[in-house]
């Protein structure tokens, strides 16, 4: 197989992945949201709790619809629906700027946000990177991902950090919108194609153009115990860590430290996330093994114990690593995993109801925290209800199996003992 550096149309899909995660819903919304909770809260005097609910939203649509979403690209092909989120994702983010007093239309449009972010989202990115790579499938996942959501969680909150006090947040909102759509449609409508399998079928309906690619059914995946240990651990440990992204500015000016430092805290939590999404890539290619998660689930640990009750710049500032190895192992994770126990024909589908679980924990658990803000007057309790969840997530990756160097791993379900297959697709490496 040729590799990515040899071929240009591989290349070119990279960095329209990795373009494409950069101006998604996670690094627009969820990135940002914490530096727009107050100035929210305060102008249109609702509680914090009422405006973070919104992510809760966010994430029962994207749960709803990531499920429909991955089926249909397993089955017409992806290219159409990132495109089309991208654009509509942009333009809902500008309509923010019109927001009135009404609570009511606030989540009409968050819920919007919700839907066309999902169509356009990192684990529907994957589903075409999982299809081009194959020997370095968790690098590239690594890449594409880690350093497009990575980068664009790093210069949104920036961005919005800047602009906010000199143009107040509705114009920011809609400078954010236009972000998305100027950087990420051209881009993506030039090098992002479909995957390789869909393409050849395009071409030549004969089944001997198109290449074979093997793998369970999403009824298939769901009889085994890994589906469930793969779905819970890594979902529990995703919705406490953007839980606490989404809530650094908060958590620290509660605390006593200034928006620059917490600006800062955001930017380095975001920088590891990428950067150590690509370095758990690239290890799972050699050691294919969950093992390698569990010390960086500690780490995330070690993370919100420190954000939330140390001491001084220098806690700060290692809370935001540790953080960012712990966020960046789950998410390098996943998907690799899924495409590696269940194999590609479905990875859509599955990938996508893994998601739904990741998405709900992630929208579900900001709000918590809120409410025990409400009720306590600080994110005590929430962080050590976040820390507790992250240690049983770690227990639970010890029960999942390692994978061979030929890309197998024997998985029972309750139908038997079956290979989760070797995929085969056109591939780039």
């Amino acid at each position: 197989m040729p590799t990515a550096a040899r071929d240009p149309a591989a290349t070119r899909l990279a960095i329209a992945a990795t373009t494409g995660n950069l101006v998604c819903v996670t690094a627009a919304i969820s990135a940002t949201f914490g530096t727009f909770l107050v100035p929210l809260s305060q102008d249109l005097g609702w509680s914090r709790a009422a405006v973070s609910g919104v992510l809760g939203l966010i994430a029962i649509v994207a749960a709803v619809s990531y499920p429909l979403i991955g089926r249909m690209m397993d089955r017409l092909g992806a290219r159409a629906f990132i495109l089309g989120g991208n654009l509509m994702l942009g333009l809902l983010i500008i309509s923010l700027s019109q927001t009135t007093g009404n609570i009511w239309l606030f989540y009409v449009q968050f819920g919007a946000i919700g839907l066309a972010g999902a169509t356009c989202a990192s684990p529907m990115i994957a589903k075409i990177v999982s299809n081009w790579f194959d020997q370095r499938r968790g690098l590239m996942l690594g890449v594409t991902a880690g350093v497009g959501n990575g980068v664009g969680a790093t210069l949104m909150p920036v961005v919005a950090g800047v602009l906010l006090p000199l143009l107040g947040w509705r114009a920011t909102y809609g400078t954010i919108g236009l972000i998305v759509i100027l950087v990420g449609f051209p881009v993506m409508w030039l090098w992002l194609h479909d995957t390789p399998a869909h393409a050849a079928r395009t071409r030549a309906p004969e089944p001997a153009r198109a290449p074979v690619m093997e793998g369970m059914t999403l009824r298939e995946a769901m009889a085994t115990r890994h589906f469930w240990v793969l779905l819970t651990a890594v979902a529990s440990g995703a919705g406490g860590m953007t839980a606490v992204f989404t809530h650094v500015v908060p958590m620290m000016t509660d605390r006593g430290f200034g928006l620059a430092e917490a600006t800062a805290t955001i930017a380095t939590f975001a920088l590891v996330t990428a950067a150590w999404q690509v370095v758990t890539g690239g290890l799972l290619d050699r050691l294919r093994t969950p093992l390698l998660v569990v010390p960086m689930y500690g780490a995330a640990i070690a993370g919100v114990a420190l954000l939330q009750f140390g001491q001084g710049s220098l806690a700060m500032s290692m809370a935001g690593v540790l953080l960012g190895i712990g966020m960046g192992a789950e998410y390098g994770a996943l998907s690799y995993f899924c495409s590696r126990y269940f194999g590609l024909k479905h990875f859509g589908s599955i990938n996508s109801v893994l998601y739904s679980a990741v998405i709900l924990a992630q929208g579900l658990t900001p709000a918590a925290m809120d409410l025990s803000y409400g009720r306590t007057g600080s994110y005590d309790q929430a962080s050590i209800a976040i820390i507790t969840v992250l240690g049983a997530g770690m227990g639970l990756l010890l029960l999942l199996p390692g994978i061979g160097q030929d890309g197998r791993v024997r998985l029972r379900s309750r139908s038997g003992i079956a290979d989760a297959p070797a995929d085969m697709a056109l591939s780039a490496g």
